[in-house]
Protein backbone atom coordinates (compact mmCIF):
# COMPACT_ATOMS: atom_id res chain seq x y z
CA UNK A 1 0.00 0.00 0.00
CA UNK A 2 1.31 3.40 -1.25
CA UNK A 3 1.92 5.38 1.94
CA UNK A 4 0.97 9.31 2.08
CA UNK A 5 3.87 11.70 1.26
CA UNK A 6 4.51 14.46 4.18
CA UNK A 7 4.04 17.49 3.00
CA UNK A 8 7.14 20.10 3.72
CA UNK A 9 6.60 23.76 4.02
CA UNK A 10 8.04 24.09 0.72
CA UNK A 11 5.08 22.42 -0.57
CA UNK A 12 2.25 24.67 1.43
CA UNK A 13 4.03 27.45 0.41
CA UNK A 14 3.53 26.36 -3.13
CA UNK A 15 -0.04 25.15 -2.28
CA UNK A 16 -0.59 29.22 -1.33
CA UNK A 17 1.29 30.59 -4.32
CA UNK A 18 -0.73 28.34 -6.36
CA UNK A 19 -4.32 28.86 -4.92
CA UNK A 20 -3.79 32.85 -4.12
CA UNK A 21 -6.73 32.92 -6.13
CA UNK A 22 -8.74 30.88 -4.12
CA UNK A 23 -7.45 32.02 -1.46
CA UNK A 24 -8.10 36.28 -1.66
CA UNK A 25 -11.11 36.17 -3.60
CA UNK A 26 -13.61 34.53 -0.41
CA UNK A 27 -11.50 36.23 1.79
CA UNK A 28 -12.40 39.39 0.55
CA UNK A 29 -16.09 39.02 -0.06
CA UNK A 30 -16.28 37.91 3.59
CA UNK A 31 -14.66 40.90 4.82
CA UNK A 32 -16.27 43.10 2.22
CA UNK A 33 -19.86 41.63 3.43
CA UNK A 34 -19.09 41.79 7.02
CA UNK A 35 -17.86 45.84 6.03
CA UNK A 36 -21.16 46.53 4.40
CA UNK A 37 -22.95 45.15 6.96
CA UNK A 38 -20.92 46.78 9.46
CA UNK A 39 -21.39 50.16 7.48
CA UNK A 40 -25.30 49.27 6.87
CA UNK A 41 -26.20 48.63 10.18
CA UNK A 42 -27.90 51.71 11.74
CA UNK A 43 -26.10 53.41 15.20
CA UNK A 44 -27.88 52.60 18.34
CA UNK A 45 -27.54 54.80 21.27
CA UNK A 46 -27.60 54.11 24.91
CA UNK A 47 -28.13 56.68 27.36
CA UNK A 48 -27.69 55.84 31.47
CA UNK A 49 -28.63 56.84 34.72
CA UNK A 50 -27.37 55.33 38.09
CA UNK A 51 -29.13 55.81 41.20
CA UNK A 52 -27.87 55.30 44.83
CA UNK A 53 -30.08 53.50 47.13
CA UNK A 54 -29.35 55.69 50.51
CA UNK A 55 -30.30 54.62 53.88
CA UNK A 56 -32.02 57.03 56.56
CA UNK A 57 -29.96 59.93 58.17
CA UNK A 58 -31.55 59.05 61.14
CA UNK A 59 -30.35 55.86 62.93
CA UNK A 60 -33.56 53.19 62.67
CA UNK A 61 -33.01 52.88 66.68
CA UNK A 62 -34.35 57.08 66.93
CA UNK A 63 -36.90 56.78 63.88
CA UNK A 64 -38.59 52.95 62.92
CA UNK A 65 -39.68 53.45 59.02
CA UNK A 66 -43.17 51.87 58.09
CA UNK A 67 -41.66 51.20 54.83
CA UNK A 68 -40.91 47.46 55.14
CA UNK A 69 -40.14 46.07 51.65
CA UNK A 70 -36.62 45.07 50.45
CA UNK A 71 -34.75 47.70 47.72
CA UNK A 72 -34.77 44.91 45.27
CA UNK A 73 -38.66 44.38 45.27
CA UNK A 74 -39.54 47.98 45.87
CA UNK A 75 -37.08 48.51 42.22
CA UNK A 76 -39.24 45.98 40.49
CA UNK A 77 -42.48 47.34 41.75
CA UNK A 78 -41.75 50.49 40.62
CA UNK A 79 -40.51 49.05 37.44
CA UNK A 80 -43.89 47.40 36.32
CA UNK A 81 -46.03 50.44 37.65
CA UNK A 82 -43.33 52.57 35.15
CA UNK A 83 -43.64 50.27 32.22
CA UNK A 84 -47.06 49.76 31.75
CA UNK A 85 -48.62 50.64 28.85
CA UNK A 86 -50.25 53.63 29.56
CA UNK A 87 -47.31 55.61 30.80
CA UNK A 88 -44.85 53.81 27.93
CA UNK A 89 -47.51 55.15 25.16
CA UNK A 90 -47.38 58.52 26.45
CA UNK A 91 -43.55 58.50 25.94
CA UNK A 92 -43.38 57.43 22.92
CA UNK A 93 -46.44 59.78 21.74
CA UNK A 94 -44.40 62.44 23.59
CA UNK A 95 -41.10 62.05 21.98
CA UNK A 96 -42.47 61.02 18.79
CA UNK A 97 -40.16 57.77 19.35
CA UNK A 98 -40.23 54.71 16.63
CA UNK A 99 -41.42 56.44 13.25
CA UNK A 100 -40.13 53.71 11.54
CA UNK A 101 -42.84 51.27 13.19
CA UNK A 102 -45.59 53.02 13.24
CA UNK A 103 -46.94 52.06 10.03
CA UNK A 104 -45.72 48.18 10.35
CA UNK A 105 -46.41 47.14 13.87
CA UNK A 106 -49.32 47.22 16.05
CA UNK A 107 -49.27 49.83 19.21
CA UNK A 108 -48.63 46.83 21.46
CA UNK A 109 -45.86 45.87 19.68
CA UNK A 110 -44.22 49.27 19.42
CA UNK A 111 -44.58 49.67 23.21
CA UNK A 112 -42.91 46.15 23.93
CA UNK A 113 -40.52 46.99 21.56
CA UNK A 114 -39.66 50.41 24.09
CA UNK A 115 -40.19 47.41 27.13
CA UNK A 116 -36.96 45.90 25.48
CA UNK A 117 -34.99 49.02 24.69
CA UNK A 118 -35.42 49.81 28.20
CA UNK A 119 -33.12 48.07 30.91
CA UNK A 120 -32.69 48.13 34.82
CA UNK A 121 -29.92 46.53 35.98
CA UNK A 122 -29.11 46.49 39.84
CA UNK A 123 -25.96 46.74 41.07
CA UNK A 124 -25.02 44.52 44.45
CA UNK A 125 -22.10 44.76 46.95
CA UNK A 126 -21.02 42.66 49.54
CA UNK A 127 -22.46 44.40 53.02
CA UNK A 128 -22.53 43.78 56.44
CA UNK A 129 -25.65 42.46 57.50
CA UNK A 130 -26.15 44.11 61.31
CA UNK A 131 -28.79 41.19 62.12
CA UNK A 132 -26.52 38.09 61.72
CA UNK A 133 -23.35 40.20 61.28
CA UNK A 134 -21.93 38.25 58.19
CA UNK A 135 -21.20 39.77 54.79
CA UNK A 136 -24.01 39.19 52.40
CA UNK A 137 -25.07 40.60 49.08
CA UNK A 138 -27.34 43.72 48.70
CA UNK A 139 -28.41 45.97 46.31
CA UNK A 140 -27.18 49.53 46.52
CA UNK A 141 -27.82 50.89 43.45
CA UNK A 142 -28.99 50.53 40.33
CA UNK A 143 -28.71 51.75 36.82
CA UNK A 144 -31.66 52.38 34.52
CA UNK A 145 -30.55 52.82 30.28
CA UNK A 146 -32.45 53.31 27.13
CA UNK A 147 -31.10 53.06 24.04
CA UNK A 148 -32.25 54.19 20.63
CA UNK A 149 -31.38 56.00 17.25
CA UNK A 150 -31.43 59.40 18.42
CA UNK A 151 -28.83 60.42 20.64
CA UNK A 152 -31.20 63.15 22.09
CA UNK A 153 -34.04 61.52 22.13
CA UNK A 154 -32.56 58.54 24.09
CA UNK A 155 -30.85 61.02 26.53
CA UNK A 156 -34.08 63.01 26.85
CA UNK A 157 -36.35 59.73 27.25
CA UNK A 158 -33.47 58.14 29.58
CA UNK A 159 -34.09 61.14 31.90
CA UNK A 160 -37.84 60.70 32.12
CA UNK A 161 -37.94 57.46 32.88
CA UNK A 162 -35.19 58.50 35.97
CA UNK A 163 -37.73 61.05 37.22
CA UNK A 164 -40.13 58.92 36.67
CA UNK A 165 -38.37 56.41 39.02
CA UNK A 166 -37.41 59.00 41.36
CA UNK A 167 -40.78 60.38 41.74
CA UNK A 168 -42.64 57.05 42.21
CA UNK A 169 -40.50 56.27 45.16
CA UNK A 170 -40.87 59.40 46.93
CA UNK A 171 -44.86 58.85 46.51
CA UNK A 172 -45.07 55.10 47.52
CA UNK A 173 -43.20 55.95 50.13
CA UNK A 174 -45.25 58.94 51.70
CA UNK A 175 -48.06 57.25 50.55
CA UNK A 176 -47.50 53.83 52.63
CA UNK A 177 -46.21 56.20 55.16
CA UNK A 178 -49.83 58.30 55.15
CA UNK A 179 -51.95 54.89 54.90
CA UNK A 180 -49.98 53.30 58.02
CA UNK A 181 -50.97 56.39 59.57
CA UNK A 182 -54.59 56.53 58.55
CA UNK A 183 -55.31 52.85 59.60
CA UNK A 184 -53.49 52.95 62.49
CA UNK A 185 -55.79 56.49 63.18
CA UNK A 186 -59.07 54.19 62.40
CA UNK A 187 -57.83 51.54 64.19
CA UNK A 188 -57.69 54.01 67.60
CA UNK A 189 -60.96 55.43 67.10
CA UNK A 190 -62.11 51.95 66.72
CA UNK A 191 -60.41 50.44 69.46
CA UNK A 192 -61.16 53.74 71.54
CA UNK A 193 -64.68 53.21 71.02
CA UNK A 194 -64.58 49.81 72.17
CA UNK A 195 -62.93 50.73 75.38
CA UNK A 196 -65.86 53.16 76.09
CA UNK A 197 -67.81 50.99 75.78
CA UNK A 198 -66.14 48.11 78.16
CA UNK A 199 -66.06 50.90 80.54
CA UNK A 200 -69.15 51.91 80.79
CA UNK A 201 -70.51 48.20 80.89
CA UNK A 202 -67.87 48.28 83.64
CA UNK A 203 -68.95 51.40 85.71
CA UNK A 204 -73.08 50.04 85.67
CA UNK A 205 -71.73 46.39 86.56
CA UNK A 206 -70.09 48.04 89.37
CA UNK A 207 -72.91 50.30 90.38
CA UNK A 208 -75.30 47.98 90.83
CA UNK A 209 -72.64 45.51 92.32
CA UNK A 210 -71.10 48.48 94.62
CA UNK A 211 -70.85 46.15 97.72
CA UNK A 212 -70.40 42.98 96.09
CA UNK A 213 -67.62 44.06 94.17
CA UNK A 214 -64.03 41.41 94.90
CA UNK A 215 -62.05 44.71 96.39
CA UNK A 216 -64.98 44.91 98.96
CA UNK A 217 -64.14 41.34 100.18
CA UNK A 218 -61.96 42.84 103.24
CA UNK A 219 -64.04 45.68 103.94
CA UNK A 220 -67.20 43.83 104.29
CA UNK A 221 -65.03 40.68 106.18
CA UNK A 222 -64.25 43.88 108.32
CA UNK A 223 -67.28 45.26 108.58
CA UNK A 224 -69.39 41.63 109.52
CA UNK A 225 -66.35 40.88 112.51
CA UNK A 226 -67.01 44.31 114.01
CA UNK A 227 -70.44 43.41 113.58
CA UNK A 228 -70.71 40.41 115.63
CA UNK A 229 -68.00 41.81 117.74
CA UNK A 230 -70.63 44.18 118.54
CA UNK A 231 -73.41 41.79 118.81
CA UNK A 232 -71.32 40.17 121.55
CA UNK A 233 -70.78 43.22 123.49
CA UNK A 234 -74.93 43.87 123.15
CA UNK A 235 -75.90 40.66 123.98
CA UNK A 236 -73.67 40.98 127.05
CA UNK A 237 -74.87 44.20 127.75
CA UNK A 238 -78.72 42.89 127.29
CA UNK A 239 -77.57 39.95 130.11
CA UNK A 240 -76.74 42.83 132.33
CA UNK A 241 -79.36 44.80 131.83
CA UNK A 242 -81.82 42.00 132.55
CA UNK A 243 -79.84 41.31 135.67
CA UNK A 244 -79.93 44.85 137.31
CA UNK A 245 -83.96 44.56 136.05
CA UNK A 246 -84.53 41.88 138.11
CA UNK A 247 -82.98 43.02 140.71
CA UNK A 248 -83.99 46.24 140.66
CA UNK A 249 -87.83 44.81 140.71
CA UNK A 250 -87.06 42.46 143.54
CA UNK A 251 -85.67 45.69 145.76
CA UNK A 252 -88.98 47.48 144.67
CA UNK A 253 -91.45 44.81 145.70
CA UNK A 254 -89.96 45.53 149.46
CA UNK A 255 -90.54 48.95 149.61
CA UNK A 256 -93.70 50.94 150.05
CA UNK A 257 -94.39 53.60 147.29
CA UNK A 258 -95.99 55.65 149.96
CA UNK A 259 -94.95 56.81 153.19
CA UNK A 260 -96.80 55.37 156.19
CA UNK A 261 -97.82 57.39 159.66
CA UNK A 262 -97.09 56.51 163.22
CA UNK A 263 -100.42 55.08 163.67
CA UNK A 264 -100.46 53.11 160.67
CA UNK A 265 -96.99 52.12 161.57
CA UNK A 266 -98.17 50.69 165.13
CA UNK A 267 -101.11 49.10 163.45
CA UNK A 268 -98.96 47.27 160.88
CA UNK A 269 -96.75 46.42 163.66
CA UNK A 270 -99.42 45.08 165.74
CA UNK A 271 -100.70 43.17 162.76
CA UNK A 272 -97.20 41.18 162.06
CA UNK A 273 -96.83 40.86 165.65
CA UNK A 274 -100.59 39.42 166.48
CA UNK A 275 -100.30 37.01 162.93
CA UNK A 276 -96.50 35.80 165.26
CA UNK A 277 -98.75 35.69 168.55
CA UNK A 278 -101.75 33.63 166.58
CA UNK A 279 -99.21 31.62 164.94
CA UNK A 280 -97.95 30.58 168.87
CA UNK A 281 -101.49 30.44 170.13
CA UNK A 282 -102.76 27.91 167.65
CA UNK A 283 -99.95 25.78 168.51
CA UNK A 284 -100.60 25.48 172.51
CA UNK A 285 -104.49 26.05 172.13
CA UNK A 286 -107.27 25.11 169.95
CA UNK A 287 -109.28 27.22 167.18
CA UNK A 288 -112.21 27.56 170.07
CA UNK A 289 -109.89 29.11 172.78
CA UNK A 290 -111.10 32.38 173.60
CA UNK A 291 -107.49 33.77 173.04
CA UNK A 292 -107.54 32.40 169.82
CA UNK A 293 -110.75 34.06 169.10
CA UNK A 294 -109.51 36.79 170.03
CA UNK A 295 -106.43 37.02 168.26
CA UNK A 296 -108.36 36.24 165.42
CA UNK A 297 -110.84 39.05 165.50
CA UNK A 298 -107.51 41.66 166.27
CA UNK A 299 -106.29 40.71 163.10
CA UNK A 300 -109.36 41.13 161.55
CA UNK A 301 -109.93 44.11 161.97
CA UNK A 302 -106.68 45.44 162.01
CA UNK A 303 -106.08 44.02 158.28
CA UNK A 304 -109.66 45.30 157.50
CA UNK A 305 -108.44 48.96 158.52
CA UNK A 306 -105.07 48.46 156.80
CA UNK A 307 -107.27 47.57 153.24
CA UNK A 308 -109.12 50.20 153.85
CA UNK A 309 -106.17 52.61 153.88
CA UNK A 310 -104.56 50.89 151.14
CA UNK A 311 -107.50 51.13 149.11
CA UNK A 312 -108.49 54.70 149.76
CA UNK A 313 -104.71 55.51 148.60
CA UNK A 314 -105.43 53.63 145.56
CA UNK A 315 -108.60 55.36 144.73
CA UNK A 316 -107.26 58.71 145.22
CA UNK A 317 -103.96 58.07 142.19
CA UNK A 318 -101.58 59.06 144.39
CA UNK A 319 -98.14 58.94 143.27
CA UNK A 320 -95.40 57.34 145.31
CA UNK A 321 -93.58 59.74 148.02
CA UNK A 322 -91.45 57.18 149.06
CA UNK A 323 -87.86 58.22 148.05
CA UNK A 324 -86.17 54.95 148.01
CA UNK A 325 -89.43 53.82 145.72
CA UNK A 326 -89.21 56.59 143.73
CA UNK A 327 -85.44 56.11 143.23
CA UNK A 328 -86.04 52.41 142.63
CA UNK A 329 -88.68 52.86 140.11
CA UNK A 330 -86.84 55.77 138.02
CA UNK A 331 -83.18 53.09 137.52
CA UNK A 332 -85.83 50.74 136.94
CA UNK A 333 -87.14 52.61 134.17
CA UNK A 334 -84.10 53.39 133.16
CA UNK A 335 -82.30 49.82 132.50
CA UNK A 336 -85.67 48.55 130.71
CA UNK A 337 -85.20 52.10 128.32
CA UNK A 338 -81.76 50.69 127.96
CA UNK A 339 -82.89 46.71 127.28
CA UNK A 340 -85.36 48.06 124.45
CA UNK A 341 -82.28 50.21 123.10
CA UNK A 342 -79.90 47.25 123.11
CA UNK A 343 -83.03 44.77 121.84
CA UNK A 344 -83.45 47.26 118.69
CA UNK A 345 -79.40 47.67 118.15
CA UNK A 346 -79.36 43.63 118.40
CA UNK A 347 -82.23 43.52 115.60
CA UNK A 348 -80.30 46.25 113.75
CA UNK A 349 -76.91 44.84 114.22
CA UNK A 350 -78.63 40.73 113.05
CA UNK A 351 -79.60 42.60 110.26
CA UNK A 352 -76.55 44.43 109.13
CA UNK A 353 -74.52 40.92 109.44
CA UNK A 354 -77.09 39.34 107.36
CA UNK A 355 -76.66 41.79 105.00
CA UNK A 356 -72.78 41.81 104.95
CA UNK A 357 -72.80 37.69 104.67
CA UNK A 358 -75.08 38.09 101.67
CA UNK A 359 -72.51 40.34 100.55
CA UNK A 360 -69.79 38.06 100.89
CA UNK A 361 -71.62 35.03 99.88
CA UNK A 362 -72.62 37.09 96.43
CA UNK A 363 -68.82 37.92 95.45
CA UNK A 364 -67.55 34.76 93.82
CA UNK A 365 -70.59 34.78 91.47
CA UNK A 366 -69.71 38.85 90.94
CA UNK A 367 -66.18 38.20 90.95
CA UNK A 368 -66.62 36.36 87.45
CA UNK A 369 -68.51 38.29 85.49
CA UNK A 370 -66.15 41.32 87.11
CA UNK A 371 -62.83 39.66 86.20
CA UNK A 372 -64.26 39.09 82.95
CA UNK A 373 -65.32 42.99 82.80
CA UNK A 374 -61.85 43.91 83.94
CA UNK A 375 -59.70 41.53 81.60
CA UNK A 376 -61.73 43.11 78.51
CA UNK A 377 -60.85 46.61 79.87
CA UNK A 378 -57.33 45.61 80.57
CA UNK A 379 -56.75 43.69 77.10
CA UNK A 380 -58.84 46.96 75.41
CA UNK A 381 -56.25 49.27 77.11
CA UNK A 382 -53.25 47.32 75.95
CA UNK A 383 -54.28 48.09 72.31
CA UNK A 384 -54.94 51.55 72.85
CA UNK A 385 -51.43 51.83 74.49
CA UNK A 386 -50.16 49.65 71.70
CA UNK A 387 -51.51 51.35 68.91
CA UNK A 388 -50.92 55.06 70.16
CA UNK A 389 -47.10 54.35 70.51
CA UNK A 390 -47.28 52.26 67.13
CA UNK A 391 -49.40 55.67 65.80
CA UNK A 392 -46.59 58.13 66.82
CA UNK A 393 -43.87 56.21 65.59
CA UNK A 394 -46.09 56.01 61.74
CA UNK A 395 -46.59 59.62 62.06
CA UNK A 396 -42.80 60.75 62.77
CA UNK A 397 -42.17 58.09 60.18
CA UNK A 398 -44.16 59.95 57.69
CA UNK A 399 -42.63 63.27 58.93
CA UNK A 400 -39.44 61.53 57.68
CA UNK A 401 -40.49 60.45 54.37
CA UNK A 402 -41.91 63.53 53.81
CA UNK A 403 -39.10 65.32 54.69
CA UNK A 404 -36.67 63.09 52.66
CA UNK A 405 -34.55 62.21 55.68
CA UNK A 406 -35.30 57.84 55.27
CA UNK A 407 -34.44 55.49 52.83
CA UNK A 408 -34.07 57.18 49.37
CA UNK A 409 -33.00 57.00 45.44
CA UNK A 410 -30.37 59.41 44.96
CA UNK A 411 -29.47 60.23 41.44
CA UNK A 412 -25.53 60.29 41.70
CA UNK A 413 -25.11 59.83 37.41
CA UNK A 414 -27.74 61.40 35.30
CA UNK A 415 -28.19 60.15 31.91
CA UNK A 416 -25.79 61.99 29.46
CA UNK A 417 -25.76 63.08 25.92
CA UNK A 418 -24.06 59.96 24.09
CA UNK A 419 -21.21 60.59 21.90
CA UNK A 420 -21.07 57.52 19.86
CA UNK A 421 -23.21 54.26 19.77
CA UNK A 422 -22.66 51.66 21.86
CA UNK A 423 -23.58 49.28 18.89
CA UNK A 424 -22.99 47.82 17.03
CA UNK A 425 -19.33 47.15 17.29
CA UNK A 426 -17.94 47.38 13.71
CA UNK A 427 -14.48 46.71 14.88
CA UNK A 428 -15.67 43.79 16.32
CA UNK A 429 -17.67 43.21 12.97
CA UNK A 430 -15.09 43.92 10.90
CA UNK A 431 -12.45 41.67 12.79
CA UNK A 432 -14.90 38.35 12.82
CA UNK A 433 -15.15 39.35 9.47
CA UNK A 434 -11.33 39.17 8.85
CA UNK A 435 -11.26 35.72 10.76
CA UNK A 436 -14.26 34.50 8.61
CA UNK A 437 -12.60 35.43 5.31
CA UNK A 438 -9.34 33.90 6.51
CA UNK A 439 -11.09 30.76 6.98
CA UNK A 440 -13.10 31.09 4.18
CA UNK A 441 -10.09 31.56 1.89
CA UNK A 442 -7.91 28.74 3.57
CA UNK A 443 -11.06 26.27 3.21
CA UNK A 444 -11.86 27.61 -0.60
CA UNK A 445 -7.97 26.67 -1.09
CA UNK A 446 -8.00 23.58 0.94
CA UNK A 447 -11.43 22.26 -1.59
CA UNK A 448 -9.45 23.47 -4.93
CA UNK A 449 -6.24 21.74 -3.79
CA UNK A 450 -7.54 18.10 -2.55
CA UNK A 451 -10.50 18.33 -5.17
CA UNK A 452 -7.49 18.34 -7.99
CA UNK A 453 -5.73 15.00 -8.59
CA UNK A 454 -2.76 16.75 -10.76
CA UNK A 455 0.65 16.09 -10.03
CA UNK A 456 3.25 18.73 -9.47
CA UNK A 457 6.83 18.22 -8.87
CA UNK A 458 9.17 15.44 -9.82
CA UNK A 459 9.68 13.79 -5.82
CA UNK A 460 5.53 13.40 -6.01
CA UNK A 461 5.88 11.87 -9.17
CA UNK A 462 8.14 9.53 -8.33
CA UNK A 463 6.52 8.62 -4.92
CA UNK A 464 3.11 8.27 -7.25
CA UNK A 465 5.05 6.24 -9.78
CA UNK A 466 7.87 4.60 -8.36
CA UNK A 467 9.98 5.47 -11.67
CA UNK A 468 12.71 7.48 -11.53
CA UNK A 469 12.19 10.81 -13.43
CA UNK A 470 14.95 11.58 -15.63
CA UNK A 471 14.80 15.08 -17.02
CA UNK A 472 12.27 18.02 -16.45
CA UNK A 473 10.84 20.97 -18.62
CA UNK A 474 10.61 24.25 -17.06
CA UNK A 475 7.35 26.92 -17.20
CA UNK A 476 7.97 28.60 -20.47
CA UNK A 477 5.67 32.45 -20.37
CA UNK A 478 5.31 34.32 -23.23
CA UNK A 479 5.22 38.13 -23.47
CA UNK A 480 1.11 37.59 -23.05
CA UNK A 481 1.48 35.79 -19.71
CA UNK A 482 3.93 38.35 -18.45
CA UNK A 483 1.44 40.91 -18.97
CA UNK A 484 -0.96 39.37 -17.58
CA UNK A 485 0.40 38.46 -14.68
CA UNK A 486 1.64 42.48 -14.13
CA UNK A 487 -2.28 43.13 -14.49
CA UNK A 488 -3.47 40.95 -11.91
CA UNK A 489 -0.48 41.61 -9.64
CA UNK A 490 -1.60 45.54 -10.70
CA UNK A 491 -5.37 44.92 -9.67
CA UNK A 492 -4.37 43.23 -6.29
CA UNK A 493 -2.07 45.97 -5.04
CA UNK A 494 -4.91 48.36 -6.22
CA UNK A 495 -7.95 45.95 -4.21
CA UNK A 496 -5.66 46.03 -1.22
CA UNK A 497 -5.20 50.09 -1.20
CA UNK A 498 -8.64 50.55 -1.88
CA UNK A 499 -9.85 48.03 1.01
CA UNK A 500 -7.05 49.70 3.05
CA UNK A 501 -8.58 53.15 2.35
CA UNK A 502 -12.27 51.98 2.80
CA UNK A 503 -11.37 50.45 6.00
CA UNK A 504 -9.72 54.04 7.10
CA UNK A 505 -12.50 55.67 6.33
CA UNK A 506 -15.34 53.24 7.95
CA UNK A 507 -13.10 53.52 11.39
CA UNK A 508 -13.01 56.94 11.12
CA UNK A 509 -16.78 57.41 10.54
CA UNK A 510 -18.38 54.84 12.23
CA UNK A 511 -15.99 53.53 14.81
CA UNK A 512 -13.76 56.12 16.30
CA UNK A 513 -12.28 59.39 15.06
CA UNK A 514 -8.34 58.82 13.77
CA UNK A 515 -6.98 61.69 15.77
CA UNK A 516 -8.90 59.69 18.94
CA UNK A 517 -7.46 56.66 17.56
CA UNK A 518 -3.71 57.73 17.15
CA UNK A 519 -3.93 59.42 20.72
CA UNK A 520 -4.84 55.78 22.28
CA UNK A 521 -2.18 53.86 19.94
CA UNK A 522 0.61 56.61 20.93
CA UNK A 523 -0.61 56.54 24.80
CA UNK A 524 -0.45 53.03 24.80
CA UNK A 525 2.67 52.49 22.81
CA UNK A 526 4.11 55.25 24.87
CA UNK A 527 5.67 56.89 22.24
Amino acid sequence: MDQPVAMTPADLLAIVRRRKKSLILPALIVVGLAGLVAALLPPVYRSTATILIEEQEIPADFVTTTVTSFAEQRIQQINQRIMSFTRLLEIIQRFGLYPELQDKKTTEEIVEQMRKDTELKPVSADVMDRRTGKPTAATIAFTLAYQGKDPAKVQQVATVLTSLFLEENLKERTKQAAETSAFLEGEMARVKEELAGVESRLAVFKQANINSLPEMLQVNIQSLNNIERSQEATNELIRGLREREGSLQTQLAGVKPHIEKEEELASRKRFEELKIQLVALVQRFSDEHPDVKKTRAEIAELDATLRGIDASRGRKGAPPDHPAYITLSAQLAATRADLQSALRQTERLNAEAAEYRRRIAAIPRVEEDYNALVSARNSTQAKVNDLMRKLMEAQVAHGLEKEQKGERFNLIEPPRLPEKPFKPNRLAIGLIGVVLGIGAGVGAAALREFGDNAVRGPDRLEAETRFPVLAGIPVIRSPADLARQRRTRAAAIVGIAAAVAAGIVIVHFLVMDLDVLWAKITRRLDL
